[in-house]
């Protein structure tokens, strides 16, 4: 790895032997990114992987790499001690070698889609402006577990793709509130960070950065928000659907506002 210091998570590992298996040669690297490698694994954290290719991925690839990962992958929310949620991602070469919006990605793995998979669905090619927001920040910070570093694979997302992909974002965001408050509203206010700063946090990080920029009663819904990230707090939201919508209402105008066109 390109981290030293970086304990590579067993789901990681798993992964990337998985990878190995099913690709074999046309698997150019790999790289972990999220909170592994930016401030370490919170309990209810993802790991979050990227695959390179330099073909297609045939039908009975598809299978067999989902089959793979739900054996894996911990289910969502995870337990104590249990396996993590394994996010992966494979993308072809050829994609990340131009700037196009919005991303292509060959494969998506993560655990809120485990329910179609188990009906039988297999997870298509697809172009999302979240794809462009993920490898954005995983040029940031993306560690390799072999292959190159990702800045060298992975052309520099333009400033531009990068607004107008929170800004197609957002209203999906806010839709998605009920059941995923912690997420949305960390999400958002990293958005706005992102927006001012031009930079990539944790939701952490982000979430002090808006705490102290918010009115009382956004911090304080945010607060909460960032303690149940820690693992401060149980993460339950039952007893304030009002304030957080708010909080969100706010994140997202104060968002919104820095976002659109000049």
């Amino acid at each position: 790895m390109g981290n030293a210091n970086i304990t590579l998570p067993v789901e990681a590992k798993a992964a990337m032997s998985v990878a190995r298996e099913i690709f074999a040669d046309h698997l150019l690297a790999m790289y972990l990114h999220g909170s592994a490698v930016r401030d370490g694994l919170k309990p209810q954290s993802d790991v979050d992987l990227l695959a390179v290719i330099d073909q297609p991925m045939t039908d009975a690839m598809r299978e067999k790499l989902v089959s793979s990962l739900m054996r894996i992958s911990g289910r969502h929310p995870v337990s104590p001690g249990g396996p993590r949620c394994i996010e992966l991602m494979v993308f072809l070469k050829a994609d990340l070698s131009e700037s196009a919006f919005p991303a292509r990605s060959e494969f998506v793995y993560g655990e809120w889609l485990r329910e179609d998979f188990e009906a039988g669905g297999i997870p298509a090619a697809a172009v999302d402006p979240e794809i462009t927001l993920v490898l954005a920040h995983a040029r940031q910070e993306a560690q390799p577990l072999f292959g190159p570093d990702l800045d060298t694979i992975l052309s520099e997302i333009p400033d531009d793709q990068i607004r107008h992909a929170m800004r197609e974002g957002l209203p999906a965001l806010l839709e998605s509130l009920h059941g995923d408050e912690r997420n949305v509203l960390l999400t958002l206010a990293r958005m706005w960070r992102t927006t001012v700063t031009r930079e990539f946090v944790s939701k952490g990080a982000a979430a002090d950065w808006a705490i102290e920029r918010s009115p009382e009663h956004v911090a304080k819904v945010l607060l909460r928000a960032r303690d149940a990230y820690l693992g401060k707090i149980r993460d339950d939201w039952a007893d304030c659907p009002e304030e957080t919508l708010q909080a969100a209402a706010y994140l997202r105008h104060e968002t919104w506002a820095l976002l659109m066109p000049e």
